[in-house]
C-alpha cells in the first residue's frame, strides 16, 4: 500500500513538473556556421551565396537588393507568450554586379518588443473626445478649394 502510494506521488509531481516546462521553437533559416563564414566578400557573388545557404528569408524591396537570412530560436513557458532567446539576422550585401560587398550579423539586441493586443494604439497629436470624434467635421467639408465652398465648376 505504501508503494503505490509512493509510487503515484512521484508520477504526479513528474506530471506537475512536466507541466512547468519551457517549449522550444525554431523558426527560419537553419544556422549553419561553416557556411555562413564562408561567404567572402569580393569572391562570391548572388549564384554561390544561393548555393551555399540557399535561399533567403527576404529580399530588400527598396535601395539595393540585399538579402537577409533570419534564425530565432523561442521559449514558451505554460500560460505564457513565446519569448525569443536566441536569434539571428545575416544581412548579405551587394554591389550592382551582382559581387558580395559585405555581411553583417546581428542579435537579438536589435529584436523589437511590441505589444499588439494593447486595448489601445498610440498615435501622435492629440486626445479627442468622442465628441469631438463625431461632430469634428461639421463646416470643414468643402470649405477648402474655390470660393463658396463649391469645387470647381
Amino acid at each position: 500500500m505504501r508503494l503505490m502510494r509512493n509510487i503515484l506521488l512521484v508520477a504526479a509531481a513528474s506530471l506537475a513538473l512536466s507541466a512547468c516546462a519551457s517549449i522550444k521553437d525554431h523558426r527560419g533559416y537553419l544556422v549553419d556556421g561553416a557556411l555562413l563564414d564562408s561567404v567572402m566578400p569580393g569572391i562570391d557573388n548572388r549564384v554561390s551565396v544561393e548555393r551555399m545557404l540557399g535561399r533567403p528569408s527576404f529580399i530588400s524591396q527598396f535601395g539595393r537588393q540585399d538579402w537577409y537570412y533570419v534564425s530565432t530560436n523561442t521559449r514558451q513557458s505554460a500560460f505564457s507568450r513565446p519569448e525569443a532567446s536566441e536569434h539571428l539576422m545575416v544581412k548579405v550585401m551587394f554591389d550592382d554586379k551582382g559581387n558580395v560587398v559585405s555581411v553583417e550579423r546581428s542579435g537579438v539586441e536589435r529584436v523589437a518588443r511590441i505589444n499588439p493586443d494593447g486595448s489601445k494604439t498610440p498615435t501622435l497629436g492629440r486626445e479627442r473626445t468622442f465628441l469631438e470624434d463625431l461632430f469634428g467635421n461639421i463646416g470643414q467639408v468643402g470649405a477648402g478649394g474655390a470660393p463658396g465652398g463649391q469645387g470647381g465648376n
